[in-house]
C-alpha cells in the first residue's frame, strides 16, 4: 500500500517514550503504529519531535487586526484598567475606527494574520466580523473573501458580529441577516451591552430568530465587565435550551463569571452542561477571566483563544495559540506537568469540541489535521512557543517558511 503522506518516528502525547509512525492518505489518518513500511507519495522524518492535532483558535476579531494606530490607546486604557468596569466605554471609543472601515484595506490586515496562522499551525479560526450600521458588510466581506483564498490552509468560520448591539443600534439586525446571505457562518450577538435586561433579551432573541431562519450556530460575547450582575450567560443559556439549540452555541469571554457567587456559578454551569455550550476565554486580552479550570474540572466545554491582534483591546498577539496557552499559564496559575497538558486540550481538542468541529482527535479515520512541534513535550511546546516544523491541513503539507 502506497499513502499519500507518512511522518516518520514521531512522539505522540500518549506513546511516552516510544516513537511512531503516522500513515495519511485521501486527507484522513489511515494508520498509526511503529515501524509503518509501506511506502508515501512524501515522507517527514519527525526525528522524535512532538506530533498533535493542529490548533484551534475559537476566537478572533479578525476584521480589527492591526487597527491599534488606527484609533489610539483611549480605548485599550478603559477596556484593561481596574476591575473592567469602563468596558462599555471601551468598545464605544473603539468603534470610531468603523468610520473608516472599507473592505479593501481590511482583507490586507486578515491576510497577515491569516499567514501567522498557518505559520503558528492554526488551522480553525472563529473569526468575527463587526456587523453594524457603522462596519456595514465590509469586514464581512473581506472575511468571507479570505475564507476562500485561505481554504486549504485555514479553516474560516465568519461570524456576523452587531458589536454595537441591536436594541441599541437600530438597523443592525437588517446588516446581520444580510451578512447571512452573503455566506457568513455563525450569527454573533453581544447581548451584555444593551441598556436594559430586557433589552438584552431581545437581543438574544432577535438573533436567534436570525440563527433558526437560516439554520447557523450561534456565537455571543457574554458579560465582558467587572459586574457581578451581569446575567446574559443564564439567559443565553436558558434561550439555547428552551430553542434546541444543544450543540450549537459558543459563549465568549464571560468574565464577570469570576465574581459570582458560589451558588449562582454552580447554576451556571448545569445550564452550560444542559445546552452543551462552549465556551472561549481569553485571559490574556483583560484582568478578569472565566474560571477556566472550574469549567474543565465540571465537563465544560472550554477553551482558550486569541481574541484580537494590535487592536483597540489588545496591543500584541501572533495569531500563536502556544504563546495564547503559555500566557494563560501564568494567568490561570495552571503551571504543573498536569496542567499544562489540560491547557495544550485547550487549544486542540477541546477547542475543537467548543467549536463543533467533529472527529478532531489524532486517531486513525478521523481527518489528518496536525503539527509537527519543534519539541518533544508539551513542557517544551509551552516554554518556546516556537513555529511548528510542519503543519498539516487535511492530509496536505501547508508549512509556510519561517
Amino acid at each position: 500500500m502506497s499513502y499519500d503522506l507518512l511522518i516518520k518516528n514521531a512522539r505522540t502525547r500518549k506513546s511516552g517514550k516510544k516513537l511512531t509512525d503516522i500513515a495519511i492518505s485521501g486527507g484522513k489518518i489511515a494508520k498509526i503504529a511503529e515501524g509503518i513500511g509501506e511506502s508515501a507519495t512524501k515522507t517527514i522524518d519527525a526525528g522524535g519531535k512532538l506530533v498533535t492535532e493542529s490548533f484551534v483558535n475559537g476566537h478572533l476579531h479578525l476584521c480589527k487586526v492591526y487597527t491599534l494606530t488606527m484609533v489610539g490607546e483611549d480605548a485599550l486604557t478603559s477596556y484593561q484598567g481596574g476591575s473592567m468596569g469602563k468596558a462599555m466605554t471601551a468598545i464605544e471609543l473603539a468603534s470610531r475606527v468603523k468610520e473608516r472601515y472599507d473592505e479593501s484595506w481590511i482583507i490586507e490586515n486578515v491576510r497577515k494574520a491569516a499567514r501567522l496562522a498557518v505559520k503558528n499551525g492554526v488551522t480553525h479560526i472563529r473569526a468575527f466580523a463587526d456587523t453594524d450600521t457603522k462596519a456595514k458588510l465590509e469586514g464581512v466581506k473581506a472575511l468571507i473573501k479570505a475564507r476562500e483564498e485561505f481554504k486549504d490552509s485555514v479553516e474560516l468560520q465568519v461570524v456576523a458580529f452587531p458589536q454595537d448591539g441591536v436594541v441599541r443600534d437600530p438597523g443592525a439586525e437588517d446588516y446581520v441577516r444580510e451578512a447571512m446571505k452573503l455566506g457568513a457562518d455563525v450569527v454573533g450577538g453581544i447581548p451584555w451591552i444593551e441598556y436594559t435586561d430586557a433589552d438584552a433579551q431581545e437581543h438574544i432573541d432577535r438573533m436567534f430568530a436570525i440563527a433558526k431562519e437560516f439554520n447557523k450556530d450561534v456565537s455571543m460575547l457574554i458579560d465582558d465587565a467587572g459586574d457581578p450582575g451581569l446575567r446574559t450567560l443564564e439567559m443565553l443559556a436558558v434561550k439555547t435550551i428552551k430553542e434546541g439549540w444543544e450543540g450549537r452555541v459558543m459563549v465568549h469571554h464571560a468574565r464577570a463569571m469570576e465574581l459570582y457567587a458560589e451558588p449562582y456559578f454552580r447554576k451556571i454551569v448545569a445550564l452550560l452542561k444542559k445546552g452543551r455550550i462552549g465556551i472561549v476565554s481569553d485571559p490574556q486580552t483583560g484582568p478578569l477571566h472565566a474560571r477556566v479550570r472550574d469549567l474543565y474540572d465540571e465537563g465544560v466545554k472550554i477553551a482558550l483563544g486569541q481574541d484580537d491582534i494590535a487592536d483597540a483591546y489588545y496591543p500584541f498577539g501572533r495569531n500563536n495559540m502556544l504563546e495564547v496557552a503559555f500566557l494563560a499559564a501564568h494567568l490561570l496559575w495552571m503551571t504543573t506537568f498536569e496542567e499544562m497538558e489540560i491547557l495544550y486540550d485547550l487549544i486542540t481538542t477541546n477547542a475543537a469540541e467548543a467549536m463543533a468541529i467533529k472527529n478532531f482527535e489524532m486517531k486513525e479515520g478521523n481527518p489528518a489535521n496536525l503539527v509537527v512541534l519543534n519539541a518533544e513535550t508539551v513542557w517544551e511546546a509551552l516554554t518556546e512557543h516556537d513555529v511548528p516544523l510542519h503543519v498539516i491541513k487535511d492530509g496536505k503539507e501547508v508549512t509556510l517558511e519561517s
